[in-house]
């Protein structure tokens, strides 16, 4: 029994005469280590409001509600219950829509309202039916992404024409009062509305 008690009096030694391996924040500022996952920071301009953030986050901390009354969709991330796993930054369609910093690490406070962030996109709805479509940023990310191949679907047609106004809007689109008709393909109308007007023209 000598030898072990010779080797965890050394082990103290060491470590009594060793410098403190945690930081002294806060009275010292804290420097993360490389590929530190912090808080999620969001950047709306590049965000489009798709909801796969929410779809791919395990603990709920993000999700969606969409007012079809006022045309937004209302996005909320709780960061108290944020695990800062990274999956919504590496689902993110675009890339560039949420990053995990590194720097925002201390996220300590006596109010839990104040680590719930919200944030607004603009809805796109259908006239046929009044479903929700998806966001106008997401639209418009989607006509960018596919070029020239978007020009295929009358609801991208109509979102360009809302984006780079080459006919009067009142003209090409007029709210639907008496069922749908072959005429209001060149509303926005949702994919199932299209379908019905299509069905119905053959």
């Amino acid at each position: 029994m000598k030898y072990p008690k010779i080797r965890e009096i050394g082990e103290a030694l060491v470590s009594l005469f060793s410098p403190a391996y945690t930081t002294a924040f806060p009275a010292k500022p804290h420097i993360p280590f490389d590929n530190f996952r912090g808080k999620p920071v969001v950047d709306d301009a590049n965000c489009v409001g798709c909801e796969t953030c929410a779809n791919v986050c395990p603990s709920g901390a993000i999700t969606f509600r969409d007012d079809t009354e006022k045309k937004i969709r209302i996005i909320e991330r709780n960061y108290g219950l944020c695990i800062f796993c990274g999956q919504c930054q590496e689902h993110c369609i675009t890339q560039k829509g949420v990053k995990l910093s590194d720097k925002i690490y201390d996220m300590a406070t006596f109010n839990r309202n104040d680590l719930v962030e919200k944030q607004e996109k603009e809805l796109v709805i259908c006239k046929g039916c009044g479903a929700v479509i998806t966001t106008r940023e997401h639209l418009h990310f989607i006509h960018d992404k596919l070029g020239p191949a978007a020009y295929s679907s009358l609801l991208n047609l109509n979102m360009l024409n809302e984006k780079l106004k080459l006919a009067d809007e009142k003209s090409i689109s007029v709210e639907v009062t008496d069922g749908l008709k072959r005429k209001d393909m060149f509303n926005i109308i949702c994919p199932n509305c299209l379908r019905k007007v299509l069905i119905k023209s053959l």
